[in-house]
Formats: structure tokens, C-alpha cells, sequence
């Protein structure tokens, strides 16, 4: 008899006769348990001694065939995890990127050895999808500290909708989660777009949270090792001079808490609530992302997430005095498109119904803060036109925006560097301390402020003249907001509201009369609001935006330039918001979708805007991140919802198709990448648009997609039929699918949509292989 091998006490062996983890399960369920072979060495069970496949190895296996023997049971492989990853990465990874996708020149095919045979028998796994799943799967069971695991093959196999809905709802939410507290505080301070000396962690406490205050003091004496320095913020900590001066020692702004008991010592202490963040550079709460994020929450049922991120922007209107941009001191000055009333009453709608006065106080919070917000912000000025009575994008601040890349403002500093005779980073410091004056050079910050407070930033939508414009996608969201206000009140206070907290009301109507130097204002406690109030105020605005920003020779809504007292005829898919607010006729709504929507559907969805639009691109005029041709989440979930408001499902259906195709192709070629936009044209997420794309940086294992992509992924999927979701799993085009007959016998690039005339794999290898600078010719994949 030979040797006792020794084994660890709680070591489990392999049996396939015993229940096994869920293929669909979570990676922490699915690799919960070691295991072990009962073989007396491990070299049996290995890839090691199994034969590699070379690129142009002409004696490689032939692919399997559709009437080859299946087995009824399903199969297994017992796998070394670090020694099948050096192989996999070795053989496949041709690119050396650590990710296997379809511009990889491998052989795409590997054998495993099968659990059952103990790894004597084996099986090849085959191709861009498997072989990736294969290597995600490798990562995340070396996260688990695991060296040997047994693998379903139907986890590499699995239909990629459902892979991918997966991973968001169990994982990438999970890796997306931030707190700001002791626990938290490590990870949340990291900042990418930090680019000053000052690289301490830092924490801006608001000016009345005194507890809040003495809470991070301890942590910082509690964990030396953190460096963190905490600073508390004056009453008013958004005067443009004081933000400015904060700019070269950045830090994360404090949010919401909550008191819990003291684990320590008993007590009472202070914990922060959980948030998702986009991802990737954007390691902060933001304030339109959250809203499409929440919507992507709410569908996978993270509905208490959802709420604490509706409690961090109460917090931010209550010390903030807006809901910021994001939460670092470098955005105290700016907010971004106004989404909290909406956002707020679908969690509403969510909670559990048996804690109603609990979730009515909860709704009360929330409405009093959007309610000061709308007027101290988005009713007053600068941001409001009291002539047209409509809002605008027009943040206070000072000098260059600090969170930009370093080189993304250096073809505009050059011509004044030149001027003055030093050097361009000698002329931003100079300028930036007032030193230097340059009028134009200010009206320039203004406008790029004003772009990045909308949320499109950038586009030549809004070159040069974003804070002059009544935007039709701003005050689509305002009329939602009065809507959403006053049915608020009606239909859950009682047709009685009080407000708390005492401010200037914004007068009604607005005129220029009303807010004259001196004019008297209403305060918010003289009287309690009512539904009347906020019904007439989102009447008067649709009135001024059918006024101002409808077009009926061109049937699209546009922005209006309130200086010039034109419409910018600059065609733009939020010309579809209005739909989503209900401000749109039923006569509006038809025209845009019958001779508006093919402007800006193309195979891979909606465009930002028209290529007609944009104009042309050249070296001295590069493409915009949220112009044509590129494809953002935020513009595919409002239309999705607008067009199905006013009963245009199937083509709500449809632009989901296209869109949440694209996303799936990407997914299976390209190693489970979940982006932060497209090119919808191209099929691609390698973006090559100002900072290029985000949520593309991981190695074997996407671990967070980004923030809105993902919601959008869980979004379109509501909106998809079985048989469609069935479609998009196995990547068929959406002209295939929908049966375009205008594409038989037709001009294809007058009647079909930008890129439906090419093959949507060919689209995506010959842009990925352009990218890649790889003769596609030439490759195997």
C-alpha cells in the first residue's frame, strides 16, 4: 500500500454525485470550497503536459460539428488555476493586454482535462467567448484564494445576456460601492484626476456637522498610517474666490451618515451610507449618473442603495446649497442636469409599503430639497433668463478647471502664453491668480463651466456659448420637476406642503420686472406650497418652451441662445427629453418620431447628435466625446422611456435592441468589457474622442463595467420581449432581426441607418484592428 497523502481536515474531493454549486451562482458561492483530486500527484489534472496550440500550427484540431456526439450529463473540469491562467495568457494573449478578445491572434482553442476521468480525459473549450469566460472565471477563482476548482463548462457556455446581467446585479454594483467613513475612507480618497503635489487624503467637513467633525479627528488619530487631514468648510463654501483656493490641496466633500451603535465600546457612532460611483477615473458620488444608476438599482432590487444615494443629495442641497456635479472640492461651484424628483419618487414607489409614514417622511425630505434647489439654483440667477423664463447651464467659478487632463486646454492657453512671452504653464498659474486679465479668455471658462455643469462635456453643440442657452433638455427636466412636485403634494401631502427651511422663492411669473435690484421676494415659510402652485409654473414653462425651442419647419425642439434670441439649430437627440418629461403634444411627439428619429438611429442605437451637426472633423478640429458618432446611456434610457410614454413601444423596443446588441457584441468579444460609451456607428467601444473611454483599463476580469452602462444593460432588458433577449444573446443584427425591408433592392445610405449596409462584425474588427494598428487580413481569430 502506498503512502497516506496528507490532506487538510476540511479538504473536499470532488464527487459528481454530490450537489454542486450553481452554475449561475455568484463567484463567492461558486468557488466557496477547495478542491482537492484523489489522484496522488496533481500532474494528471494539469494543462501543463496537455499539447498548446500555435497560431499557424497546421495539425491543430478541426472544429467540432453540429452532429457530433453531445454528452446528456453535464460536463466538468478539474482545473490548476494558476498554471491554466499562464497558459491561456500565453497562448492566446497575443496582444499581451490581459484580456482575451477577437483581435487576439491565438489559436482560440485549449484542452481541459474533465472532472470525472480525475483530468484523464479532455475536451477542448473553443473560441473568443469561452476562452475569455474561461480566463475571467481563472481570475476570480484565484481572488478566492482557490488553486484547484472544479468548472462547469456551462459557465464558459453560459447565454452572454444572462452572463452579463449577472455580473452587474452580484458584482459589478458590489465593486462599485463606496462609503465615506473610517472603512471607507482609503479607497474613496483616491483620486485619478488629481494632478496637483498634494496627494494627502483629505476630507471637507460642512460647516454645522460638528459631530461629523470630531468622528473623522478620531479616525485620523485612530489610523495614523492614512495621513488624513481633516478641514471644515465655512457657511458658505461655495464663493467662487474660496473654491479656487482650494484647488491646490483637492479633497472629498463629507456626505450623509447615519448613527449606529459602536462595535468598540459601546455607544453611539457614526457610519457612512453606501453610494455607487460611475468608475474607473470618477471615484465620487455624481449627480446625473446617480439618477441612471438608481434606475439600474432599482430593477436589480438594490432599492435601500438607491435611497441612501437620494439621502446624499439632500445632504449636499442642505450644506452644499446644490446637488454637486461630484463630491470633491473642485465641483463646489457646479451641479449637473436635475434629476432628484424623479429619482426620488421611483424609490418611493419601491419601498416597503407597510412603513408608509416612515417612507412619506423619507419622500418629505426629499421634495423640501428639491424644492430649494429648484429655487435658489435653476430659478435664479445667473441660471435663469428672466426674459424667456427659461433655465440655463451658468455655474459660478474662477480660472481653469482643475479635474482635467493636463493637456486638454493647452491649444486654447497657447495663442495668451504666446502673447505674454512665457511659457503656457507659467501663463495658467499666472492667470489662474488673478495676475493676468483676459476677458475673452473668462467668457471662454464660462462657457466650458456651463459644459461641464450639463453633463456633455464637451461638444460643439455648446462651444464657446453653452451658458447663454436655454437648453431644451435642461428645462425638460424643470417641467418634470414642477410636475413631479405637484403631484407630490396632491397625491401624498394632502394638497399641503411646508417648507422647513426658510429661502427666496423665485417669483411667478418670471420677468425681468420681478427679479430688478430691490424687487421684493417671497419667503418659503410664508405659506405652505400647493399642487396649484407647481401645475401653473410647469404650464408657463411648456408654453415659453414651445415658444423658445420647438421648431415646426424641422419638427425637433432646440436650445435657445438667450443672448442672441435665436434657436441653435444644432440637432440633438435630447430633442426626445421632452417626451420623457410629458411636455411634449401628442402632435410634437408623433412628428419627432416620424421625421426626427432616423437623424439619429443607427445600428448601434442613438447617436448624441448629426453628423450634419457636428461638421467637419480635422486635426485642427478633433472629434467630441458627445457628438456624432458616439452612443451614451443617458440618451438611449430617455427616449427608451419617452417614446414608450406616449405609446411608441415597439420603437422603444427597437432602439433597445440596437443598443443593448452593441453592448453584447462587445461583452462577448472583448472579454466581458462594459464601457462607458460607444461608437454607435462602428459598433466600438475603442473610443478615440478626447479622453478616449473608461470601464476598458482591467486585466483578465471586468470587475465594475461603469456606472450608467450597466444600468442601461439592466434598463433595455426590461423593454426587450423573450424572443428579442433570445436575439441579442446570440449577437444577431438588428437588421437581420427587424427584417428591414427597405434594405433589399434600396439605397442603403438613404433609407437604413448608419451602418446597417455593413456586416456589424466586420464593422467592429476593422475598427478594433485600426485601433490596434493589426492588419485584419492577415489575423486569426
Amino acid at each position: 500500500m502506498g503512502p497516506n497523502i496528507a490532506i487538510a481536515p476540511n479538504a473536499v474531493f470532488y464527487d459528481e454525485h454530490k450537489p454542486h454549486p450553481p452554475v449561475n451562482a455568484t463567484a463567492a458561492e461558486y468557488y466557496s470550497q477547495h478542491i482537492y483530486t484523489r489522484a496522488r500527484t496533481y500532474s494528471n489534472t494539469s494543462t501543463k503536459q496537455r499539447r498548446v496550440f500555435h497560431p499557424y500550427d497546421s495539425s491543430k484540431p478541426s472544429r467540432r460539428l453540429s452532429h457530433d456526439e453531445k454528452p446528456y450529463t453535464p460536463r466538468r473540469f478539474l482545473i490548476d488555476v494558476e498554471e491554466t491562467i499562464r497558459i491561456v495568457l500565453e497562448q492566446e494573449d497575443t496582444d499581451g493586454d490581459f484580456q482575451i478578445s477577437i483581435t487576439d491572434a491565438g489559436p482560440k482553442v485549449i484542452s481541459l482535462g474533465t472532472a470525472t476521468s480525475n483530468g484523464y480525459k479532455s475536451f477542448d473549450i473553443r473560441g473568443t467567448y469561452m476562452l475569455s469566460n474561461l480566463l475571467q472565471e481563472l481570475a476570480l477563482a484565484r481572488d478566492h484564494g482557490r488553486q484547484r476548482i472544479v468548472l462547469d463548462e456551462a459557465r464558459l457556455t453560459e447565454n452572454p445576456v444572462d452572463r452579463l446581467s449577472r455580473m452587474i446585479k452580484y458584482g459589478f454594483w458590489s465593486s462599485l460601492t463606496r462609503r465615506i467613513d473610517g472603512d471607507g475612507l482609503e479607497i474613496i480618497c483616491a483620486d485619478p484626476k488629481n494632478r496637483t503635489a498634494s496627494v494627502k487624503p483629505r476630507i471637507y467637513v460642512p460647516h454645522g456637522e460638528p459631530k461629523m467633525a470630531e468622528y473623522y479627528r478620531r479616525v485620523a488619530e485612530e489610523k495614523p498610517h492614512l495621513g488624513l487631514d481633516v478641514v471644515v468648510l465655512p457657511p458658505k463654501c461655495d464663493d467662487p474666490a474660496f473654491v479656487k483656493s482650494l484647488n491646490d490641496k483637492p479633497g472629498i466633500l463629507a456626505l450623509a451618515m447615519k448613527e449606529v451603535d459602536d462595535p468598540k465600546g459601546g455607544g453611539k457612532t457614526l457610519k457612512g451610507i453606501p453610494f455607487i460611483v460611475p468608475g474607473a477615473r470618477f471615484n465620487e458620488l455624481y449627480n446625473w449618473d446617480s439618477y441612471f444608476i438608481s434606475l439600474g438599482l432599482l430593477v436589480d432590487g438594490h432599492v435601500e442603495m438607491a435611497k441612501g444615494m437620494v439621502d446624499h443629495f439632500v445632504f449636499e442641497i442642505r450644506h452644499y446649497g446644490k446637488i454637486l456635479n461630484g463630491s470633491r472640492s473642485y465641483y463646489l461651484c457646479r451641479t449637473q442636469p436635475p434629476f432628484l424628483t424623479d429619482m426620488a419618487l421611483q424609490i418611493f414607489n419601491h419601498l416597503d409599503r407597510s412603513k408608509y409614514e416612515e417612507n412619506k417622511q423619507w419622500l418629505k425630505r426629499a421634495i423640501q430639497a428639491a424644492i430649494k434647489e429648484y429655487h435658489t439654483i435653476w430659478m435664479a440667477q445667473p441660471r435663469l433668463d428672466p426674459e424667456s423664463g427659461l433655465s440655463r447651464y451658468r455655474p459660478d467659478g474662477l480660472g481653469i478647471p482643475p479635474e482635467t487632463e493636463a493637456s486638454h486646454f493647452t491649444h486654447i492657453l497657447e495663442p495668451y502664453a504666446e502673447k505674454h512671452g512665457i511659457s503656457i504653464l507659467e501663463f495658467t498659474e499666472q492667470y489662474n491668480d488673478g495676475l493676468l486679465k483676459e476677458p475673452e479668455l473668462d467668457e471662454y471658462f464660462l462657457h466650458d463651466r456651463a459644459v461641464r455643469e450639463s453633463g456633455h462635456d464637451t461638444t460643439y453643440r455648446f462651444e464657446k456659448r453653452c451658458a447663454n442657452l436655454a437648453t431644451i433638455d435642461l428645462n425638460s427636466l424643470l417641467f418634470k420637476y414642477e410636475v413631479d412636485i405637484a403631484t407630490a403634494i396632491r397625491d401624498v401631502f394632502d394638497d399641503e406642503f411646508e417648507l422647513e427651511e426658510d429661502f427666496e422663492l423665485s417669483p411667478f411669473p418670471p420677468t425681468p420686472e420681478a427679479f430688478a435690484p430691490g424687487a421684493k421676494m417671497e419667503r418659503s415659510t410664508s405659506r405652505p406650497q400647493t399642487s396649484e402652485d407647481w401645475f401653473l409654473r410647469a404650464e408657463l414653462r411648456k408654453e415659453r418652451i414651445d415658444q423658445y425651442c420647438w421648431n415646426e419647419g424641422k419638427k425637433l425642439f432646440f436650445d435657445y441662445d438667450t443672448v442672441t434670441k435665436k434657436q441653435i439649430l444644432y440637432e440633438s437627440v435630447t430633442s426626445f427629453w421632452p417626451m420623457w418629461a410629458g411636455c411634449a403634444s401628442e402632435d410634437q411627439a408623433w412628428k419627432l418620431v416620424t421625421y426626427g428619429m432616423s437623424k439619429f438611429e443607427v445600428i448601434g442605437g442613438l447617436v448624441s447628435g448629426t453628423e450634419e451637426s457636428r461638421g467637419r472633423i480635422s486635426l485642427d478640429r478633433p472629434n467630441r466625446q458627445w457628438d456624432f458618432p458616439y452612443a451614451w446611456p443617458p440618451h438611449q434610457i430617455m427616449t427608451w422611456v419617452g417614446l414608450e410614454r406616449y405609446g411608441y413601444l415597439e420603437d422603444a423596443q427597437r432602439l433597445a435592441y440596437r443598443f443593448l446588441y452593441m453592448m453584447t457584441t462587445a461583452f462577448v468579444d472583448f472579454n466581458g468589457v462594459v464601457p462607458e460609451k460607444f461608437d454607435a456607428v462602428k459598433l466600438s467601444h475603442l473610443v478615440d474622442a478626447e479622453y478616449g473611454n473608461q470601464g476598458i483599463d482591467f486585466k483578465m476580469v471586468p470587475r465594475e463595467g461603469f456606472g450608467w452602462m450597466n444600468a442601461a444593460y439592466q434598463v433595455g432588458l426590461t423593454f426587450l420581449t423573450n424572443h428579442m433577449r433570445r436575439a441579442v444573446a446570440a449577437c444577431q443584427s438588428p437588421e437581420i432581426f427587424f427584417n428591414r425591408r427597405d434594405l433589399v433592392g434600396a439605397d442603403l445610405t438613404n433609407t437604413a441607418p448608419r451602418g446597417a449596409d455593413l456586416d456589424p462584425l466586420g464593422i467592429a474588427m476593422e475598427n478594433a484592428m485600426e485601433s490596434l494598428h493589426i492588419d485584419y487580413a492577415g489575423s486569426q481569430y
